[in-house]
């Protein structure tokens, strides 16, 4: 579908924070089923499918540099229908991935060395 980018959108610009779009709005182009406010500056997105994590397969999982943080989305019939963030302050999340071992990595960008992180189930 049309999301708009770069006619609509609900971006604004670093320091001032004047909006980047001139509206939010427009036929014939699709809101997002979800969106921070503030933004937490999406950098990366993947759908979990694995087998480590059985309650969370389907579920969306966002990487954001702002707040240092990976959120997990459920989504449901194109809404959103809970989000709880994972992961907080150990630096600006990168990138996001599956493994092939159903295990999700973190590239984390952090003061010092940057670093792989690995999220293991509590108990395993």
């Amino acid at each position: 579908l049309n999301y708009g980018w770069p006619v609509i959108g609900r971006g604004v610009n670093y320091g001032a924070g004047a909006p980047i779009h001139s509206t939010i709005l427009m036929e014939g182009m699709e809101q997002p089923v979800h969106f921070w406010v503030p933004s937490i500056a999406t950098t990366a997105v993947m759908v979990y499918t694995g087998d480590r994590f059985p309650g969370w397969q389907g579920s969306f999982f966002v990487g954001g540099t702002v707040g240092q943080q990976l959120a997990r989305l459920t989504v449901d019939d194109h809404k959103a229908t809970n989000q709880e963030t994972l992961v907080r302050g150990q630096g600006r999340i990168r990138d996001v991935k599956q493994g092939p071992d159903g295990y999700i990595y973190l590239a984390i960008d952090a003061p010092g060395p940057s670093a792989i992180l690995r999220l293991e189930p509590v108990g395993r």
